[in-house]
């Protein structure tokens, strides 16, 4: 996501929630990835966090008070609401929500809030009967219908004691929904993709399986990139490393017959099918319902070929779904890529080099190409997965203008 947040100016404003002090970690995470940030402590803010350790993470001084001197006029309310990209309220009490869903204006904060125009992501901590109260629901409700976006909370133990939702969601979900807010292009709006992410474990009995490297990192990639361009997003996940992101729809599936029943289950509803999974190709035939002890002599297992999903969908989709699908290969690339592309009748295929060590499983990066249906293959430079799913959405633009104007 370090992309997404290069030269943004984000105003983090800091309201009068005990998890105030979490607004370090994520002030930290947004510099790092390149953006100015500006600080914002409502009165309530300033009791649980002081300045000094926003301004030194930061290096920018925090503002705290409608009418402080102001020696740089660029902090002043309207000249900020006016530069800023975006406004992330984190945590966000019910306060400063009912504030923003009534257009009260009694701090700098609020004030600003109606100053600006920038999208404006809410973070919300509170106590648990606070946040389900009808008021803060409805102020809520009524912000969202103004295209203001929030993010959490995380359900779980609260301060105060009682268990519930009201937890100020974790650092990275929050960056997630603050690149999601901050994107522009919405070329997916309206649009349902469907993505299969990660690998699968076939069991061998109940506590062993076999399975593959895949680390869900180019199905995270594609989610992430959907969701900020206004897609509604469903991800069914095998086992993996990297999770899809907090906005996505997720539906667990262990195995590859699993994962087919889930996909079958959601494809009338989709636009877009993206088959990103590495789904194992066998499964155990009737694997035992006991532990297999171990006697000293070789293990025989019987494999069964597992469905192919990709080429399921080939053959279901309807006329205006289009279907998207990956060739991990160590050799002969383009050859097996393009056999599959045309065998699993897919629109568009990603072939991956696993072999090199900058694009095996696990990587941040990736060789690939794209290959399409009556065009030539388009070699890509090594590209980071965030980086190819761009690229790969951008072709997706190009594929949905040739579909039938009813359909699209």
């Amino acid at each position: 996501m370090a992309r997404d947040f290069d030269n943004q100016v984000i105003v983090l404003g800091v309201t009068g929630s005990i998890a105030a002090y979490k607004s370090c970690e994520i002030a930290s995470r947004l510099v790092e990835a390149g953006a100015e940030v500006v600080p914002v402590l409502t009165s309530g803010g300033r009791e649980f966090l002081g300045t000094a350790s926003l301004e030194g993470i930061t290096g920018q001084r925090a503002i705290t008070d409608m009418f402080e001197s102001v020696q740089n006029p660029d902090i002043e309310h309207i000249a900020l609401a006016r530069r800023a990209n975006l406004f992330l309220i984190a945590p966000a009490t019910a306060n400063i929500i009912a504030k923003a869903a009534h257009g009260l204006a009694d701090d700098w904060l609020s004030t600003t809030l109606l100053a600006t125009r920038a999208p404006i992501l809410f973070a919300p901590a509170m106590n648990t009967m606070m946040y389900q109260h009808p008021a803060t629901q409805d102020n809520m409700a009524l912000l969202k219908s103004r295209g203001c976006h929030f993010v959490g909370p995380a359900t779980g133990a609260l301060a105060c004691g009682e268990f519930g939702p009201g937890r100020l969601i974790d650092t990275p979900a929050i960056l997630e929904a603050a690149a999601i807010a901050l994107c522009n292009e919405q070329s997916l709006r309206g649009k349902h993709v469907l993505i299969t992410s990660g690998g699968n474990h076939e069991p061998i009995d109940p506590v062993r399986y076999i399975g593959n490297r895949s680390s869900g990192k180019m199905g995270y990639a594609l989610a992430l990139e959907a969701l900020k361009r206004g897609a509604q997003v469903t991800v069914v996940c095998g086992p993996c490393e990297v999770r899809p992101p907090d906005a996505a729809i997720v539906v667990d599936t262990p195995t590859a017959t699993a994962m087919l029943e889930a996909v079958n289950a959601c494809l009338p509803q989709v636009d877009i099918f993206i088959a990103a999974a590495a789904v194992a190709d066998y499964r155990i035939e009737d694997p035992p319902t006991e532990k297999r002890k171990r006697n000293g002599a070789n293990l025989t297992l019987e494999l069964a070929p597992n469905p192919d999903i990709a080429a399921h969908v080939g053959a279901a989709r309807k006329p205006h779904q289009l279907a998207i699908g990956f060739a991990a290969e160590t050799h002969d690339i383009l050859e097996h890529a393009a056999a599959k592309l045309k065998k699993k009748n897919l629109d568009l295929i990603v072939a991956n080099d696993v072999k090199s060590v900058d694009s095996g499983f696990g990587t941040d990066t990736t060789r690939a190409w794209f290959l399409g249906q009556d065009v030539e293959p388009e070699a890509l430079p090594l590209l980071s997965k965030a980086e190819l799913a761009q690229r790969l959405f951008d072709r997706v633009a190009i594929l949905q203008a040739t579909l039938p104007a009813t359909n699209r």
